[in-house]
């Protein structure tokens, strides 16, 4: 650090603070709480951020509900996305999905990744007409069975919902690992 530098310390001296702005990373949950398996994101989200301090102020957690393309503002700045949602791609109910990379847009051409509408495809896809897509992006989510009325998960989904924790924990601890 230079007399003059940008560069912040931590109370204590010598470990420079992060840039302004959001954090890094951003842990978006999707879904809606009123159609049974579709609110299995903001479950994932409740755990997840109540481990935040893993993390070490890396991730932002954010309930995006069904808001789909109003997010996009939340992305602004971000080197990476972690969606979370019920994610339909035709397996077993209760199958725990983990999408990084390029899967992440080769499992939604042109069709709905999530079981609700203003679903994380339109996001994404808005993003990248925006230029606004962060540079690392990942999906964890869960095969939903049960998608109507209703706010309690599925059999399937519930005994799923650790492995999936498991996942995301696995996702975000190497997204929010600094490189060097």
């Amino acid at each position: 650090m230079t007399a003059g530098s940008a560069d912040a310390l931590r109370a204590g001296g010598g470990t420079p603070l992060p840039p302004p702005g959001p954090p890094p990373v951003l842990v978006l949950g999707l879904g809606n709480l009123l159609l049974c398996d579709d609110g299995l994101g903001l479950a994932l989200l409740a755990d997840l951020s109540s481990r935040a301090s893993r993390w070490a102020g890396r991730a932002e957690f954010v309930d995006g509900g069904t808001q789909g393309q109003m997010l996009i503002g939340w992305l602004e700045g971000r080197q990476s996305l972690l969606i979370l949602d019920a994610v339909a791609l035709g397996a077993a109910p209760g199958t725990v999905h983990v999408l990084e990379g390029d899967e992440v847009s080769a499992s939604m051409p042109g069709g709905q990744l999530t079981a609700h509408g203003g679903n994380a495809g339109d996001l994404l896809r808005v993003a990248a007409l925006l230029g606004e897509t962060p540079p690392h992006l990942a999906i964890v989510g869960i095969e939903p069975g049960l998608v109507k009325t209703g706010q309690e998960l599925s059999t399937a989904v519930r005994s799923s919902l650790a492995k999936a924790v498991e996942s995301a924990c696995a996702v975000l601890d190497r997204l929010c690992t600094p490189s060097s």
